[in-house]
């Protein structure tokens, strides 16, 4: 299937409530205990890369609290969200939310010690701009760990994920599903991409029927 893009950045208010009240408890706190054994074991500063409502930067806070993380979105409204998230926890010294187009990071060279980003590649109409920019920002012996849904091999396969997702799901959500099933990347384009900016030591895979990961761990 051809890849079909969706808009990169979701900016309504509406949108950004609607996106975090789908449940993903169970996938961001799966992707939080990862990043966490990938990461620096004592100090760090961490980049998430298109955070979202921020749920997993709180997360990831809650058990790491001597991690500084830098969470960006290029949506205010995300950032929005994200903010009623960070306060409610009391985590405003452990994270700083910052509007950042990932594609075009205000960092200096090598200055993280890991970054991490759920969801943001398939949003992307030139995802090699932002590993580019991955690369740079991050130190030598950086950790990575980032993991985005997958382009299915057909139609059929489509349909059967997007019917998989369960009844809580309203037909909005269902259709937002689907919209990124339609963007993302397949196995392969995430491998050319790796490969492209001579990011060393990093294994990529198929970590669900929808999801795939590509990860390093901190001082490899």
């Amino acid at each position: 299937m051809e890849r079909i893009l969706e808009p990169e950045v979701m900016d309504s208010l509406t949108e950004a409530i609607e996106y975090d009240a789908m449940d993903f408890t169970e996938v961001n706190m799966d992707f939080a205990l990862k990043a966490i054994a990938l990461g620096p074991p004592e100090q760090g500063i961490v980049l998430d890369a298109g955070t979202g409502p921020g749920r997993i930067p709180v997360i990831i806070s809650q058990m790491r609290s001597q991690w500084q993380i830098i969470a960006i979105d290029a949506a205010q409204s995300m950032l929005e969200v994200a903010a009623q998230h960070v306060q409610q926890a009391n985590l405003q010294s452990s994270i700083s939310l910052e509007l950042v187009d990932a594609k075009s990071l205000p960092y200096e060279d090598g200055h993280f010690d890991m970054i991490i980003s759920n969801s943001l590649v398939h949003h992307l109409p030139d995802p090699l701009r932002f590993f580019k920019e991955l690369k740079r920002v991050l130190k030598s012996n950086g950790g990575i760990f980032i993991r985005d849904l997958f382009r299915p091999a057909n139609a059929e396969i489509m349909n059967a994920l997007v019917d998989s997702i369960g009844e809580e799901y309203d037909e909005y959500q269902k259709k937002l599903f689907r919209d990124s099933l339609n963007a993302a990347l397949t196995l392969d384009e995430v491998n050319q991409l790796i490969s492209q900016v001579d990011l060393q030591q990093v294994k990529v895979y198929q970590s669900s029927d929808r999801h795939w990961t590509a990860q390093r761990s901190w001082n490899q």
